[in-house]
């Protein structure tokens, strides 16, 4: 199920990626900046997915607390990087950039706020694990815990999905860049 969402989740964006390149050709698109704060989240993002490897080692080698602090950390960062998108958002805002008028603009609203959604949903998935995990603090049960075969395939695809929307994130910002500039000014 989670490869089919991945791969919805990629056809979705790359036929929005593909309607944005046919549309920069037509009337009324003026490039807008992004907000230099997109910067800063998604050195964030990248961060978070390293967490989340190390919660996932921690968790494959029984090292429970270190599992803990970095799930805890993964979705302190996760939060950060949609605190910041919408930091990013405000800035555009404050600039000028809506939904209305210019659609550059607007592509730079959904193509950011639809990967918000999908950090969203893995944020909930997080939150879960580490609920699960703080009530098993016993050593031996935190043990029993992670060797049952669902929660190890739980804590894989919960990797997996995280990786997949930082990925995600990196090739969107990545276009963004190419088609746009960054507004050191935006702060």
């Amino acid at each position: 199920m989670l490869w089919l969402g991945i791969g919805g989740s990629v056809l979705l964006f790359t036929v929005l990626l593909g309607i944005y390149i046919v549309r920069q050709t037509g009337p009324g698109w003026a490039d807008v900046a992004l907000p230099n704060v997109f910067i800063l989240s998604t050195l964030v993002i990248l961060l978070s997915s390293l967490t989340l490897h190390n919660a996932t080692r921690a968790f494959q080698h029984e090292q429970f607390a270190n599992y803990r602090i970095n799930v805890a950390t993964t979705l302190i960062l996760g939060t950060l990087f949609i605190l910041l998108q919408a930091w990013g958002w405000r800035q555009m805002v404050r600039a000028g950039v809506g939904l209305e008028g210019n659609p550059a603009g607007g592509f730079v609203y959904v193509l950011s706020g639809l990967h918000l959604l999908h950090i969203l949903i893995g944020l909930i998935f997080l939150t879960i694990a580490l609920v699960e995990a703080l009530r098993r603090r016993a050593y031996v049960e935190a043990f029993v815990y992670s060797v049952n075969p669902p929660n190890q395939l739980k804590i894989k695809l919960l990797t997996l999905y995280w990786h997949f929307v930082d990925v995600l994130w990196i090739v969107l910002f990545v276009f963004l860049l190419f088609h746009h500039r960054v507004d050191w000014r935006l702060m």
